[in-house]
């Protein structure tokens, strides 16, 4: 019997603080430092993972997509803007944001962090 010799697998870690942001303010997103986290070009296949540093009083652009994507608030709070209602998330919260669904981060008065999961598909190249 043959075995094919099996790839070893590697856990990857990278750290925040050598990892340099991508600044977002403009017309439609203001205060955002956004981390690609772990994405394909760390060899992970499926999934991004970014974190976003959102200044108080600072958002997301309005927008949809064609994936869902899953968020936890890892400090902070603000409101997560669903259609035209603003639900208030706090620190600890979990969201999930279906496809199709227009939606908005808005930092409240001391601002904001947030992780959000997407496929690699809705990951910036």
């Amino acid at each position: 019997m043959i075995f094919k010799k099996e790839r070893k697998q590697k856990i990857k870690v990278k750290k925040l603080l050598k990892t340099k942001p991508i600044i977002m303010d403009g017309k439609e997103v203001s205060g955002i430092k956004f981390y690609p986290m772990l994405t394909q070009k760390d060899g992970a296949p499926n999934f991004a993972m970014r974190l976003f540093e959102i200044e108080p009083s600072g958002h997301t652009p309005k927008h949809t997509h064609t994936w869902e994507h899953e968020v936890v608030i890892t400090s902070g709070s603000g409101y997560a803007l669903k259609e035209n209602e603003m639900i208030p998330i706090e620190k600890n919260d979990f969201i999930f944001v279906p496809q199709g669904l227009l939606h908005q981060f808005v930092a409240g008065d001391r601002g904001m962090s947030m992780v959000c999961v997407i496929p690699n598909e809705g990951q910036p190249k």
